[in-house]
């Protein structure tokens, strides 16, 4: 691969990322999940039933990822929405979505275990 290849890669490998931050799909900072959290934002819990009864983050809602286009309803589109899952890809589908269907303050958390302590 000659130089002008890896720069070719380069500009699309960045502009890969910034399209998936942009339509909510990256993982943030625990940090700017905290800022959020202290804004009031909403937490949506996107594991299965089964993983949120053996223990959540505290005041989220569970809405499954597989149910979720169909429970729109339940999520304010007037404050800030987290969304997080057991290792980040459910949660990074779950932004796309919110996304797309118009939510404006969507924050990929990425796994329980990333959630501030």
């Amino acid at each position: 691969m000659n130089v002008d290849s890896w720069t070719v890669a380069a500009v699309a490998a960045v502009a890969a990322l910034v399209l998936v931050r942009r339509l909510g799909g990256g993982r943030v900072p625990s940090n700017v999940v905290l800022e959020k959290i202290k804004a009031g934002a909403h937490i949506v819990d996107v594991r299965s039933p089964g993983e949120y009864g053996s223990g959540a983050y505290p005041g989220a809602v569970n809405i499954p990822l597989q149910a979720l286009g169909a429970r729109l309803g339940e999520i304010p589109r007037n404050r800030p929405v987290i969304v997080y899952c057991a290792s980040g890809m459910r949660s990074a589908s779950a932004a796309r979505v919110l996304a797309h269907a118009g939510y404006a303050d969507v924050v990929n958390a990425g796994g329980l275990h990333h959630m501030p302590r």
